[in-house]
């Protein structure tokens, strides 16, 4: 959510923010909303400090054992107008924040201005592609030559979108997330959490999910499975007040993800790619104001590391003002090569959100000179758990059908090759 002081003393800026991302909100209809929201707010404080007159008054009265009655009769007069201001204000108030909470964050200034992904900029490229002396295969075809992954078998069990890791393919999987988890606490410094995966509606609307995103939920008795783990690790300090000598704040956190894909039928039907319920390793850091810029190269850094240890080649893009996420004032998508595809593709993204999620959220800070502000929030994938079992069946593939494991993964997985 955004300061409100943005709306009010600089719409400019909410209205050229909005162009850029290609949105159709009406920022002049906020400001009248606002208008009529405040005064409201006005015209109800003004009666209660009314009827608080009064009431002393009236008080005053008895104790002097004087009639009241016609301080009585306006008393109630009062509250029958503050009744109804206050149901005015409450409509007013719920319109208003529906609309605000579908305001997006501010864009950082170095984002670059564009319509879609295709305008995202490269910013590098890590790491060889290699070389086959055939043609690759894509990673449902080695899969199930291998017979590590059941799309059959999921399908009866949950419909489209869904699959069984089998074998090799299960060990696979947990031998990568016990990678990453110990790369990330071990030599980033970040502290493991496991948490729910099963949140209430508020939890979903602090992190930026909800109200925009709530067709893509899969709900459950008015609670919501989490499209991320981002989720619970930044609602983890809802309304708390953190300590100043206690950030950076790093977590991390193997679960599995749910995401309807709504709009997304008939993209990436053939494996892995795209699927209802996944696993990830997410990177979430609370940080100080000015320390977030640094933190969101940091944060990237610590998830390409992963793709670096594991030999896969990969390139980082910053996404274009068309393609960044609601929440997100800058991305990096980190994407990794995929030679069955004969593209990249992403595996990763690290975003800073600025304050965007800690107010929606109420998360504040107590500084040292005692004054509290909010918190700036990163997150990022370290890495999609799935998609770097695609990448690694891929890239390693051999001609025999078998698949060589990475050097770095064969302590995890316990031998040198599936097949």
């Amino acid at each position: 959510m955004l300061d409100i002081n943005i709306l009010r003393k600089n719409p400019e800026l909410l209205k050229d923010n909005l162009a850029k991302r290609h949105s159709d909100i009406n920022v002049d209809e906020l400001i009248e909303l606002d208008k009529s929201l405040r005064k409201a707010k006005a015209e109800l404080d003004e009666l209660l400090s009314k009827r608080n007159k009064l009431s002393k008054e009236i008080g005053r009265r008895k104790a002097k054992k004087e009639s009241a009655d016609d301080l009585i009769d306006e008393v109630n007069r009062i509250n029958q107008q503050i009744e109804e201001t206050e149901e005015n204000y409450n409509k007013l108030y719920k319109d208003f924040m529906d609309r605000w909470l579908l305001v997006p964050n501010i864009l950082e200034d170095d984002v670059p201005v564009g319509k879609d992904e295709n305008d995202n900029v490269e910013i590098r490229r890590v790491g060889e592609l290699p070389k086959f002396d055939f043609k690759p295969k894509e990673h449902h075809e080695i899969a199930q030559n291998l017979g590590i992954l059941d799309f059959e078998r999921a399908a009866k069990l949950s419909g489209s979108r869904f699959v069984i890791y089998k074998g090799d393919g299960a060990k696979l999987e947990r031998a990568l997330i016990n990678f990453m988890l110990d790369l990330h606490t071990k030599k980033h410094g970040y502290t493991e959490i496991i948490p729910p995966y099963i949140v209430n509606y508020e939890i979903m609307v602090g992190t930026g999910q909800f109200p925009k995103f709530i067709e893509e939920a899969y709900e459950t008795d008015g609670q919501y499975l989490i499209p991320t783990a981002e989720v619970p690790l930044v609602n983890m300090h809802r309304e708390e007040i953190l300590n100043e000598d206690d950030l950076p704040l790093k977590y991390v956190s193997y679960t599995a993800c749910f995401r309807k894909e709504a709009g997304s039928y008939g993209k990436d039907v053939k494996g892995i790619i795209r699927q209802h319920q996944f696993n990830k390793v997410e990177l979430v850091q609370f940080t100080k104001p000015e320390e977030s810029d640094r933190a969101l190269e940091e944060l990237t850094k610590d998830a390409e590391e992963v793709l670096k240890l594991l030999d896969l080649p990969y390139r980082v893009v910053i996404l274009s003002s068309g393609d960044i996420g609601f929440a997100a004032a800058k991305t990096y998508d980190i994407e990794v090569w995929l030679p069955g595809q004969n593209r990249y593709r992403e595996i990763s993204s690290c975003s800073n959100t600025l304050d965007f999620q800690a107010r929606r959220a109420s998360i504040r800070v107590k500084g040292k000179d005692k004054k509290k502000y909010f918190p700036h929030t990163l997150n990022g994938s370290g890495v999609a758990v799935g998609r770097c079992l695609v990448a690694i069946l891929e890239n390693y593939q051999q001609e025999d059908g078998t698949v060589k494991i990475p050097e770095a993964l064969i302590p995890y997985f316990g031998k040198e090759k599936i097949g």
